[in-house]
């Protein structure tokens, strides 16, 4: 496997961390509710909704490249949005450990 430093690298790279971090915080959400007892499968729809509300509109403003006339404009709003997902689920795993 090559791992590449091109713009595409790096896109796909920004969904397996927001992906991989989603994963980890839901899989910490499912032990912590399971070891208390209190197992139910409504916070599934939390993850849900990330999906639709984080992943999809990243994956709707790249399917927009090609009308972008500049060409870093919906890359820069792609990579903000990233990163602004990947904080917002540090956070969320952090804050499960305090």
């Amino acid at each position: 496997m090559d791992l590449g430093f091109g713009l595409a690298d790096w896109m796909l790279y920004t969904i397996w961390a927001i992906m991989g971090l989603m994963i980890l915080d839901f899989v910490i959400a499912f032990i912590r509710s399971f070891w208390k007892g209190s197992f139910g499968t409504s916070f599934i729809l939390g993850y849900l909704k990330d999906i639709l509300y984080f992943i999809f509109p990243l994956k709707f403003l790249i399917s927009m490249f090609p009308l972008d006339p500049t060409g870093w404009i919906l890359i820069a709003f792609y990579f903000v949005g990233g990163i602004a997902v990947v904080i917002k689920y540090l956070k969320d795993i952090v804050s499960k450990f305090k």
